[in-house]
């Protein structure tokens, strides 16, 4: 993914917040969550190329949202996203499953058919794949008509399945209890 290099005014600010699926690392411009992911933010910092700013007011939100969802407390995000990192029909299969509701998830095929893009199930999972800000852009909703599929974040599948076990989707096993 190459660096954010037309808007070379924007800044980022970073948070790392531990997670009961890991340490995670959101990242915030001045438009809203730019990128997210599992491990430190140093993996964000090249592949955003903008100048970094130290503001706990601009992370705050994020941060907080975050730490509710894991609370169960909320099912929302509402934190603003800058959408810069995508584009045509990425940008659209993303936002379509933006808004996929917490608790449901989405085969490869259906999220295809949401997005109108006419993606194959295949393209859409090297979409998922390559999701800039999992956990708020839900890339973990979406399922294989023959079981979970795969997952690139966290511990992979297993952090997947935690996830949609979290939101429900999923009932607990015998190690979750």
């Amino acid at each position: 993914m190459a660096p954010l290099d037309d808007n070379p005014q924007g800044t980022v600010a970073y948070a790392e917040v531990a997670t009961p699926v890991g340490p995670f690392t959101l990242a915030v411009t001045e438009v809203g969550i730019v990128a997210s992911g599992w491990g430190s933010k140093e993996r964000q910092v090249d592949r955003l190329g903008l100048a970094e700013v130290h503001d706990t007011d601009r992370t705050a939100c994020a941060v907080a949202e975050l730490n509710a969802y894991f609370a169960g407390e909320l099912k929302e995000f509402t934190t603003p996203i800058d959408w810069r990192l995508m584009s045509g029909t990425r940008l659209r299969v993303l936002q379509a499953l933006h808004r996929v509701p917490y608790g449901t998830a989405v085969t490869y095929g259906e999220l295809a058919r949401l997005s109108g893009t006419g993606v194959p199930a295949r393209g859409i999972g090297s979409i998922m794949g390559s999701n800039p800000i999992p956990i708020i852009v839900p890339c973990h909703r979406v399922v294989a008509g023959s079981g979970l599929g795969g997952f690139s974040g966290g511990e992979g599948v297993e952090t997947k399945r935690r996830l949609l076990t979290h939101e429900g989707y999923l009932q607990p096993t015998l190690l979750d209890l």
